[in-house]
């Protein structure tokens, strides 16, 4: 997404709206929905939760996700424009030192029980204490397609320094146990020149991706990860991002030891062909070759209850 006040949607966007016909819908819905300010629902929704996914880039310029967690009211609206956030990313984190003011950053809150999701992209600012805060370049919900309900639940303090594993490459074998039970994803995407213009949060996004436990296909000698792209929103914010800057951050949680696994991958879209129609539901399909990997055992203070998985995946397929 460019600057609220000059275009709703940035090129890469626009031509992957335009290539699937749905261009002029959905400018004038986004002109709708995208608000340079939280509502006051939004607000009160933040509050609420135990957990927030943020996507910003690290020096290098590659697009991370990650999680932070605190009990419920760690996040605070105090105004519209801004959203106080009561924790900082840990030392293991690939984003410990590049939250700093001035920074872009997405951020999804997401409420998997109730399915309860909204978006917002801005930037960094000053803030007291070791709190961090964002001021608001664009707000808006999305639908609560592909998110599996279970309820998170804050059980730690302060946690204890974790060591993470690293690689570059392919995965190693708790990786892929990992990657292969999941049914949940998130993706961090940016434009070329994402935070380069000061106060501005042009093009970054963070999102959610969903499906039945082993959607995310591994190949290539634990190298690849493919991944099908359900019909969602039609705003294409990540695949217009990688589709003019394949660089992306893939954040995996273990839900039931709190292990993180965070991928730095090359995302390629592959638009159609037997593989896309060999899986049913598939719009398309998401390619990812991974660079560097790093997993944190016990990195996220959460519980979570069983999943209930969402309807809207009974009809879609699997890599059988």
């Amino acid at each position: 997404m460019d600057d609220f006040d000059t275009r709703v949607f940035h090129e890469g966007e626009q031509a992957v709206q335009q290539r699937i016909g749905v261009r002029e819908r959905i400018e004038e819905l986004g002109r709708r929905v995208i608000r340079d300010h939280m509502p006051d629902q939004h607000r009160e929704f933040f509050g609420l939760l135990p957990f927030i996914v943020i996507g910003a880039l690290d020096a290098a310029r590659q697009p991370w996700a990650t999680v932070l967690a605190g009990p419920a009211g760690f996040m605070q609206s105090p105004d519209p424009k801004h959203l106080v956030i009561d924790a900082r990313p840990a030392a293991f984190d690939p984003l410990a030192d590049t939250l700093t003011p001035g920074a872009a950053i997405g951020l999804l809150g997401i409420q998997p029980h109730t399915r309860r999701r909204n978006r917002m992209n801005g930037i960094v600012v000053p803030a007291p204490g070791a709190a961090l805060a964002v001021a608001v370049s664009q707000s808006f919900g999305n639908c609560p397609k592909y998110i599996q309900a279970r309820e998170p639940v804050f059980v730690g303090g302060e946690r204890a320094p974790c060591a993470p594993r690293v690689g570059h490459g392919a995965l190693d074998a708790a990786g892929r146990t990992i990657v292969a039970a999941a049914d949940t994803f998130y993706i961090a995407t940016a434009h070329p020149e994402a935070g380069r213009q000061p106060g501005t949060s042009q093009g970054f996004d963070v999102s959610h991706r969903g499906g039945k436990p082993g959607f995310v296909k591994i190949g290539g000698e634990g190298r690849v990860l493919t991944v099908p792209d359900f019909v969602g929103n039609f705003l294409f914010n990540t695949i217009g991002n990688l589709s003019i800057n394949p660089r992306a951050g893939l954040l995996f949680i273990d839900f039931a030891n709190g292990d993180l696994l965070y991928v730095a991958a090359r995302g390629s879209i592959v638009w159609d062909g037997p593989e896309v129609q060999a899986f049913a539901g598939a719009q398309r399909l998401l390619r990812f070759e991974i660079e560097s990997w790093r997993r944190v055992e016990g990195g996220l203070p959460l519980r979570w209850s069983g999943a209930e998985p969402s309807p809207f995946l009974a009809p879609t397929g699997d890599w059988a």
